[in-house]
């Protein structure tokens, strides 16, 4: 049901595909992702695009069919795939996956499977059209696509998204195209000018897309781009342009 192939959703305008990395803070005992953790990357996932399709800010109304198949050791990719399987007229449900990836050895397998039904607040009159997913679709051609939802404590005295939530994001997405272009250990060793061009805030989604640019022996250079919207994925606005420059460190 979900794509362990690495290639993109054939619905573009129904469907989302964004990654994450399993850190050592997020993972048990054991080692692996913790399940909570990884209910949560699929909710937001869910949201992002339950939001688009019904135009409006939404909640999560119910959770079924939740099947773990298979654990998500620390380093790994978690690629989140999701797609509207039901529409009503102010509810969808989700169908959302988690696939774990091996970075350095390129393996793909299934980890988690859930319906997410989302449904329109009751609050939100909005009337404006759905919209598609900005990014990780079949109609897009970026090699890493992270999503994000700034929350409170992503946000500093002001209410404007702090930089160093958005400066992880960026090499977050950089790292997981690199990465998975040299399948080979990396770091980073630079990035050019970052200019910060415009706000986001509380409530906003912020898309970070990345592709690669150069490549080299040992070293690869990415352009990543991060924009913010409403929920809605309304009046998109560039918050950063930045070339990342990755490098391979000795096996």
């Amino acid at each position: 049901m979900f794509n362990e192939s690495g290639t993109a959703h054939a619905d573009a305008h129904h469907a989302l595909t964004v990654v994450d990395m399993a850190w050592p803070d997020q993972c048990n005992h054991h080692g692996t992702l913790f399940g909570g953790a990884a209910l949560s990357w699929l909710d937001r996932t869910a949201f992002i695009l339950a939001s688009r399709e019904l135009g409006g800010a939404v909640v999560t109304a119910a959770l079924e069919q939740v099947q773990f198949s298979a654990p998500l050791p620390s380093g790994h990719l978690g690629e989140c795939q999701a797609r509207i399987v039901r529409r009503g007229r102010r509810s969808v449900t989700v169908r959302c996956g988690l696939i774990g990836e091996d970075l350095l050895l390129a393996s793909r397998r299934t980890c988690l499977q859930a319906d997410f039904v989302m449904v329109r607040r009751e609050d939100d009159d909005s009337s404006a059209p759905a919209l598609p997913a900005a990014c990780g679709t079949a109609a897009d051609d970026c090699d890493a696509h992270v999503a994000e939802i700034v929350f409170p404590g992503h946000v500093n005295h002001r209410g404007v998204l702090h930089g160093g939530p958005a400066m992880a994001w960026l090499a977050k997405g950089g790292f997981v195209a690199a990465t998975r272009r040299l399948r080979r250990p990396l770091v980073m060793a630079g990035a050019d000018r970052l200019d910060f061009l415009a706000p986001a805030h509380v409530g906003d989604i912020v898309d970070v897309r990345c592709r690669v640019e150069r490549v080299g022996r040992r070293s690869v250079a990415v352009r990543a781009l991060m924009d913010a919207s409403d929920a809605r994925g309304a009046r998109p606005r560039r918050c950063c342009d930045v070339l990342l420059t990755y490098v391979a460190v000795p096996d």
